[in-house]
Formats: structure tokens, C-alpha cells, sequence
């Protein structure tokens, strides 16, 4: 196990197609969190995301002898969530979300966890304040700490408009962040 650890994610992907499909648990292991995460940023929603990540998975293991082992994978696996943020995004458009229920935890320091929760929970209403062309090259830049050049990968954008976006996208979540 050692020595998987040491493959890149391409040569992982190449073992997959050729020899053993279970070290498919190997790139899922690598994935599961930050894609998670990024959805959550995109979507708002911790079960949704779970299930968009779910879904992105199996595409991907479906569509593995269509990934170009010259790419990076993780662009291509970043493109997968995307494309399946964006489907879950044109479905719900009609929905109207329901607050969720605040969970304090029970240790003894409950302001502070109130502190960061009321903080991140701003963030990431002013995150959802930005059109989705902002926060999605926003959110793989400084919360996923993807490079302009993979997010330009994923997003299937120039290099220039990924700069472009996240200078725009910093000015917007500035003003939002100081109007709330």
C-alpha cells in the first residue's frame, strides 16, 4: 500500500484500466474530501454535495478509458464534479431551500465554535451571493488551492479569464462581505 502512495494519480488510473479495478478505492481515497468540499462551496449543501461527489465517481470509473493519461487527473476529475454541480444546479432551480437547523456542540467552549460557524456561515453566504461564474474559479483557487492553469483545465476556460474571474470574483466578495 506503501507503494501506491508513491504513484501519481495517472499512474494509479493507468493500474485501474489495465490490471486492477479495485485500486479504484486509491484515487476515490485522494478525491473524496476536496471534491466534497467543492461542491459544498458551489452547492451549499453537505448531503447534496455527497451526492454529486458519489455520482462523479462513478461517471468517472465509467468513462476512466476516456481520460487522456498526458492530462492531469485531477483536472479531469474536477471537470466531472463541476459538469455535476452545474446539472444539480439547472434541476433545483425552482426549489426553494430550507434553513438548516443550528448545531451547537457540547464542549465547554461554545462561543468560539458560535464564532466560527457565524464566520463561515458568512462566507459562505456571501460565496452564494456571487453568481456562479465567480465563486466556482474563487473557490478552486483559494479553498481547493487549485493553480490558474487547473482551473482553467476544469472550468475549460483561457488562463486570462480565470485571472480575470477571480479578480472580479474577489471585488463582488468583498462589497457583498461588508454590505452583511
Amino acid at each position: 500500500m506503501d507503494d501506491l502512495k508513491q504513484l501519481t494519480d495517472e499512474e494509479v488510473v493507468e493500474i485501474v484500466r489495465s490490471k486492477n479495478r479495485d485500486l479504484y478505492a486509491v484515487i476515490m481515497e485522494r478525491y473524496k474530501d476536496k471534491l466534497w468540499r467543492y461542491a459544498k462551496n458551489l452547492i451549499g449543501d453537505n448531503d447534496l454535495a455527497n451526492h454529486i461527489v458519489q455520482d462523479s465517481f462513478v461517471k468517472a470509473f465509467i468513462n476512466l478509458k476516456g481520460f487522456n493519461a498526458k492530462q492531469k487527473f485531477s483536472s479531469w476529475i474536477y471537470r466531472i464534479v463541476h459538469n455535476e454541480v452545474i446539472n444539480v444546479v439547472k434541476k433545483r432551480r425552482r426549489e426553494i431551500p430550507l434553513p438548516d437547523n443550528i448545531d451547537f456542540s457540547s464542549d465547554d467552549d461554545q462561543e468560539k465554535d458560535f464564532e466560527k460557524k457565524e464566520i463561515a456561515d458568512q462566507i459562505e453566504k456571501c460565496l452564494s451571493s456571487i453568481p456562479l461564474i465567480y465563486s466556482e474559479p474563487l473557490s478552486l483557487y483559494y479553498i481547493d488551492g487549485q493553480s490558474y492553469e487547473e482551473i482553467s483545465d476544469i472550468l475549460r476556460l483561457p488562463i486570462g479569464t480565470v485571472s480575470i474571474r477571480l479578480s472580479r470574483a474577489k471585488k463582488l466578495m468583498k462589497k457583498i462581505c461588508q454590505q452583511n
